[in-house]
């Protein structure tokens, strides 16, 4: 659960992953979740372990063990992480147990970046004035200049750029049927880059086929992968239904669509709805670090290969995506941070023995 004082934060405070701590090696199972909370939150607040004004304590979690301590200051932080050792005491626990205090990994999936194709609702709004409305009511999103083709560039977190995507939708089925004819085969034009105009209508709208239904789930494209790594499950399904990934740079379409001898829509909103709640359990779970390459070191990409190879087999949970710039490191905010620091002392082990 998670447990909140009364007063309201001050205004200028830092951001709230930079306030937050993971918690590994609580109890598991010895109380209830409510106690274990308490007990975490008084553990935290004590001056004796560094410890200062709590704003949250986030328990239990999807990753066992676990939990997530948000403090109202992020200097508290700082002098929790120095603290040498934590231990969990409290009269209502049978011994002490060992804290594992890491820093919450900011890095989360914050960014992604859509092009949106507004041409479509040129003959009814001034595009001008139609990128504005957007821009009021999508504050957390940023947007650049609109092209001569009706093409807008959105950056943003992937659940801001859904909501801009709700709206759009709205807007869509305000248009006349002739509009929405139009839009509708502008679906049918292969576009390599992103599937912009799958985030305005194909979503909501689905297209009837010999077959039966489709369906369209947009995801953000590191929540894909780590689900077709570790929950293989979610995209199999009967012979009935047949499921396709398109990927785009930081989004992902699924096509879902009904292969059986008799349209079922049942049994493909079902998967849909299947893919879109992992999707979302994961998308508040899931966190990612970079490791980049320097341009002018051959050998850089290779070292960094090796490491986290050898490192792997200890963070069974970690997928890591190796790419010609860089490698992406996903998992849990507790894993990643500590596979990301083993990679670093590895890879500075090598240039000091040298």
């Amino acid at each position: 659960m998670s447990v909140a004082p009364k007063h309201q934060l001050a205004t200028g405070q830092a951001t709230k992953s930079a306030r937050t701590v993971v918690i590994a090696g609580v109890p598991d199972g010895l109380l209830h979740d409510d106690v274990m909370t308490d007990i975490l939150m008084i553990h935290f607040q004590m001056s004796k372990n560094n410890g200062g004004d709590v704003e949250e304590v986030m328990y239990p979690t999807m990753k066992k063990g676990v939990a997530y301590v948000t403090f109202e200051d992020q200097e508290v932080v700082e002098s929790v992480l120095k603290k040498d050792e934590h231990r969990l005491k409290d009269r209502r626990l049978p011994r002490s147990y060992p804290l594992k205090v890491t820093r919450y990994c900011e890095n989360v999936f914050s960014s992604v970046t859509s092009v949106l194709n507004m041409s479509i609702f040129k003959d009814q709004f001034v595009l001008e004035d139609l990128i504005q409305e957007f821009k009021k009511k999508s504050t957390a999103l940023s947007f650049g200049p609109l092209q001569s083709n009706g093409h807008i560039s959105v950056q943003g977190s992937f659940p801001a750029i859904k909501l801009l995507r709700d709206f759009l939708l709205l807007k869509a089925k305000s248009l006349p049927e002739k509009d929405k004819r139009e839009e509708s085969k502008s679906h049918q034009r292969p576009r390599r880059r992103l599937q912009q105009q799958r985030l305005t209508t194909e979503t909501s709208n689905p297209v009837h086929d010999a077959n039966g239904e489709k369906q369209v789930v947009v995801l953000d494209t590191d929540v894909y992968h780590y689900m077709k790594c570790f929950f293989p499950g979610t995209f199999l399904v009967n012979d009935d239904v047949v499921i396709s990934g398109i990927t785009a740079g930081d989004i992902t379409t699924v096509n879902i669509e009904n292969a059986g001898s008799r349209p079922d829509a049942r049994w493909v909103l079902r998967v849909k709805e299947k893919i879109e709640n992992q999707s979302m359990k994961l998308h508040n779970t899931l966190r990612k670090e970079r490791f980049y390459f320097k341009e002018h070191i051959r050998d850089e990409k290779r070292r960094y290969k090796r490491a986290c190879e050898r490192l792997k087999t200890h963070y069974p949970d970690v997928l890591i995506i190796s790419y010609d710039t860089h490698i992406d490191v996903i998992g849990n905010s507790s894993d990643v941070f500590e596979f990301t620091k083993e990679v670093k002392n590895n890879i500075q082990s090598l240039f000091e023995t040298r």
